[in-house]
């Protein structure tokens, strides 16, 4: 009887662990579905006009096809009533730290909170982060990341096509970048970053940038400068920079808002460095309702922003509100 149990329990044990290994394996491919709505109102206080509008509504889906192949597609359903299709890549991590990516995909030169929707800590995006070059491109994209001491490292090099997001072009030079981070998202962090690139006989921008970061707890500031030279005409370039912080006050988690967060923010951008002084600076000032326990993420905030004009530039002067002082009501929710 025991020799026959013994046999049993032997025969049955190879059945028993692969059994084990597929309830607490990953089944692949996974998903998982994520997004980002922005709902605003804006009122301009020099023209006396107001707007409603949906300026983002973001759909993604993410995961891994293999346990070394990831995949992220992105689109944007309404950017201001207009559809897009954002990031489409997959990525090739064959050791750990190692991420090799090709699609389309961010160029290594912004940071994400400050040009993501739903990262943004003002409901509208600081001038280094929207007048200087797009923030996708069709290309490769390498990141490594590893420790130096008990410093987080993280290292990005790419080349993409030079051109725009949607259209892959054919070209004799392509545009590349890198960048070089150092520190993670809690606590302090720098990153130091260039980009490379020649699109036409008359735009070749060489762009290049420094920030520094630190977010504690339920605080965090950041400043950044970023300088874009034309080396297609001589003496075109354009500088930018800001300073940004806020502060997220809980509250009880019975409340509909679960943190009070005020923010203050400067930045400005100039193109006439042969001139004292900035072109255009703005404040803005902020008071947010957090609406989950995560703070800086979905959120009802109130902003203000009011401009200071030194020299007028022309991408600022499409319309009369664009550098008009303006009261914003945002509501951003992230899942």
């Amino acid at each position: 009887m025991l020799k026959r149990e013994l046999f049993v329990t032997i025969f049955m044990l190879p059945f028993l662990l692969v059994a084990a290994q597929e309830t607490t394996s990953v089944r692949y491919p996974t998903f998982q579905v994520y997004g980002t709505m922005k709902n605003k109102f804006e009122y301009a206080s020099e023209t006396g006009n107001s707007r409603f509008s949906v300026r983002n509504s973001r759909l993604g889906v993410r995961g891994y096809f293999t346990p070394f192949v990831s995949y992220r597609g992105q689109v944007e359903l309404s950017d201001n009533g207009n559809f897009k299709v954002l990031d489409l890549y997959g990525s090739f991590e064959p050791v750990e730290g190692l991420s090799l990516s090709v699609g389309q995909i961010g160029i290594p030169l912004f940071n994400s909170y400050a040009i993501s929707p739903g990262s943004l800590m003002f409901a509208n995006r600081t001038f280094l982060g929207k007048y200087y070059i797009g923030t996708r491109d069709i290309g490769f994209l390498a990141d490594y990341n590893f420790a130096m001491a008990t410093v987080p490292v993280s290292i990005e090099f790419g080349a993409y096509n030079g051109n725009t997001i949607n259209d892959p072009v054919w070209r004799n030079e392509l545009s590349y970048g890198g960048r070089l981070e150092l520190g993670n998202m809690t606590g302090l962090r720098s990153t130091f970053k260039f980009y490379d690139y020649p699109n036409s006989s008359t735009i070749h921008y060489f762009i290049y940038g420094a920030d520094l970061r630190y977010q504690g707890d339920n605080w965090k500031v950041e400043t950044e400068f970023m300088r874009r030279d034309n080396r297609a005409v001589d003496g075109e370039q354009l500088s930018a920079y800001y300073l940004q912080g806020a502060y997220a006050f809980p509250l009880n988690e019975n409340y509909i808002f679960k943190s009070v967060v005020p923010a203050v923010r400067w930045d400005a951008i100039d193109e006439q460095s042969d001139e004292k002084g900035y072109d255009v600076g703005r404040l803005t000032v902020g008071l947010g309702f957090g609406l989950t326990k995560k703070i800086f993420s979905s959120i009802l905030r109130f902003d203000y922003e009011h401009y200071f004009m030194n020299r007028p530039l022309d991408f600022l002067d499409l319309n009369d509100e664009m550098d008009s002082n303006k009261f914003t009501v945002e509501l951003l929710l992230n899942f």
